[in-house]
């Protein structure tokens, strides 16, 4: 069969849409802020033998881990029509506890899936030892509940005992239910939208144009890198400390340019520390397909070809190849900024008109948990916090966006005061933050949140003593700064903290800015 460029174009967006339309349905069902307003999930169709064939425009570190999940997911079960399995374990494709992953197979004639879809979502609690599971722990065990590759729904129906034992070992069951039952609508969704695809062009052709999407990503993916200069490029950066160790952490990457092909080898990268910024392998992955993605100038579908002409070496044991039992809530959201920081680098000496200076490098994590005086239920709020885009060759970086790896919203204060028991004193750009140069960083910003009761509050975030690198000759952008008062007193923690807080207590959180692009103009005569 021949591909038609006109059909390649109907299927690629044809499936875009399924993934998009489950998006748009978890998002509308969810019960939880994170899901609901932040939107911090992600929808993905997937071929028979779990690799990506189209994914919505939701989260990078989500996107290029949930292929392993699905692998594992396919290995773990045997397949009825109606199942749906539910899995979140780091080491065997997830990201971290909180980021759980449903798969769901598509069957036509044969008596074994033909597609497969998924969706991966952040729950604000499953369990572990600090509300919203995002804790400063030393192995995994202490993150919450590892869900292996389970049938939460078998035949369509709902496994009730599968259902209590979850609802059992989180702190908010109500929400976790609900945001359950959105993940579960939304597979269906897609799974309906799959089968109406197969049933419209049968399963020969879509199965033919589904591969056809995968090489025409891989055909323009080796283009971009063929015009990248062959040569070998390092780049070294650091994370600030793990929250256990005062300790920086060293990373490194090597990437071998030849052709039309790419290795990365981060194999010098430190040993994975006793903190919780190690990242599994899956998490490294995914920066990687990040970056290379971005550089593709055509609007092509990111998919499993996107990856075939990169390879990704590391070394097991390191931060960015963590070993079982590691702790690793942080390396999704935290290491993951650094990867991305670290390829940049490299590569910025290879095509320095196609990269920007570092942004804000972290996704400034808050968990807030308690009992709501209003109710006497409790209470688990996540969020990531926004900040400096990175300038460019093309101009200033952007202020007080999600940058990179992350592609949540903000959650709105007027949500967040309706669902917490919660008052925002303050949101506002944090003015000035951005580096100086040619062409300035993004500024960070300003989110302050007075407490209307008790609660335990877990920051973990980076930029804190080591500020965004500037590109050629432009400036750092300012590192970000946690703080607490306590009535008239100011406390200045550091980048990774826990702490109790009390009623009229206030967390301010202060983002860092991005890195400035070359070096400024001198001023006209």
């Amino acid at each position: 069969m021949e591909v038609n460029p006109i059909l390649l174009e109907v299927f690629k967006n044809r499936f875009a849409s399924i993934s998009e339309e489950m998006g748009v349905t978890l998002t509308r069902t969810a019960f939880s802020p994170n899901i609901k307003e932040r939107r911090d999930l992600s929808c993905a169709v997937f071929d028979r033998f779990g690799d990506m064939i189209a994914q919505a425009a939701h989260i990078p570190v989500h996107l290029g881990s949930m292929p392993m999940s699905v692998k594992a997911a396919i290995e773990s079960v045997t397949w009825e029509k109606g199942d749906m399995v539910i899995l979140n374990d780091p080491f065997k494709g997830g990201t971290h506890l909180p980021d759980i992953t449903l798969v769901s197979p598509v069957f036509s004639t044969h008596k074994t899936p033909v597609f497969f879809v998924a969706n991966r979502a952040h729950h604000a609690d499953v369990g572990g030892m600090s509300s919203g599971s995002m804790p400063l722990s030393t192995s995994i065990f202490q993150e919450g509940l590892i869900i292996p590759a389970l049938k939460l729904v078998e035949k369509e129906t709902i496994d009730k005992k599968i259902m209590s034992f979850l609802l059992n070992n989180v702190r908010t069951p109500t929400e976790r239910e609900g945001d359950f039952s959105a993940q579960i609508m939304a597979n269906i969704t897609g799974v309906r939208r799959t089968e109406e695809l197969i049933k419209k062009y049968g399963l020969e052709k879509t199965r033919f144009y589904a591969g056809a999407l995968m090489d025409y990503a891989e055909h323009l993916t080796r283009a971009t890198i063929r015009e990248i200069p062959d040569g070998v490029y390092t780049f070294e950066d650091v994370m600030d400390d793990d929250g256990i160790s005062d300790q920086t952490i060293q990373l490194h990457v090597k990437i071998t340019i030849e052709d039309d092909s790419a290795v990365l080898d981060f194999k010098e990268c430190a040993p994975q520390v006793k903190g919780s910024i190690n990242a599994v392998y899956a998490i490294t992955l995914s920066a990687v397909l990040y970056v290379f993605r971005s550089l593709v100038a055509q609007n092509i579908p990111t998919n499993a070809g996107c990856l075939r002409p990169i390879k990704v070496v590391t070394r097991n044991g390191t931060v960015v190849d963590a070993c079982f039992p590691a702790a690793v809530a942080g390396g999704n959201v935290e290491m993951s900024q650094r990867i991305v920081d670290l390829v940049l680098g490299a590569l910025s000496h290879a095509v320095p008109d196609k990269i920007p200076a570092a942004g804000q490098g972290t996704m400034n994590n808050v968990t807030i948990g308690g009992i709501d005086p209003r109710n006497n239920r409790p209470f688990a709020y996540y969020e990531t916090i926004a900040g400096g885009l990175g300038a460019s060759s093309e101009g200033e970086g952007e202020s007080a966006v999600h940058c990179h790896m992350t592609n949540t919203m903000n959650t709105p204060v007027e949500a967040l005061e309706y669902s917490y028991p919660f008052l925002v004193t303050e949101y506002s750009i944090r003015r000035g933050t951005g580096g100086g140069g040619r062409f300035r960083g993004g500024d960070g910003i300003v989110r302050e949140i007075e407490l209307l009761t008790d609660a335990e509050v877990t920051v973990l975030s980076e930029r804190r003593k080591v500020p965004p690198y500037g590109l050629f000759g432009g400036k750092p952008g300012a590192v970000g700064k946690n703080i607490i008062f306590r009535g008239n007193n100011r406390e200045q923690r550091g980048g990774k903290f826990s702490a109790m807080l009390h009623k009229g207590d206030r967390l301010r959180i202060e983002t860092p800015g991005g890195g400035g692009y070359g070096r400024p103009e001198p001023d006209a005569p």
